[in-house]
């Protein structure tokens, strides 16, 4: 039975691409190495300002003064 690939999370991600742009500023990669990690790292990026949006809105949700209004739910993908 195939398990379900946990997602990152953000802080993993970031220190995923941290360690990715390290590796590329080295400049010690070979051309196809290097691709594949920047392909990796525009992957992560998407995933972090992914997360860094679901943050924000939760944020912005939590933020609003809005005293007579009715909760609404909030769907998660966690």
């Amino acid at each position: 039975m195939a398990g379900k690939k946990k997602t990152p999370t953000f802080e993993e991600s970031l220190a995923e691409l941290e360690k990715l742009v390290e590796t590329l500023e080295k400049g010690e990669l070979s051309l196809e190495d290097s691709l594949k990690s920047f392909e990796r790292g525009v992957e992560l990026t998407r995933t972090c300002q992914e997360a860094l949006k679901t943050a924000e809105h939760k944020v912005r949700i939590l933020s609003e003064d809005h005293p007579d209004a009715e909760p609404d739910a909030f769907d998660s993908d966690d």
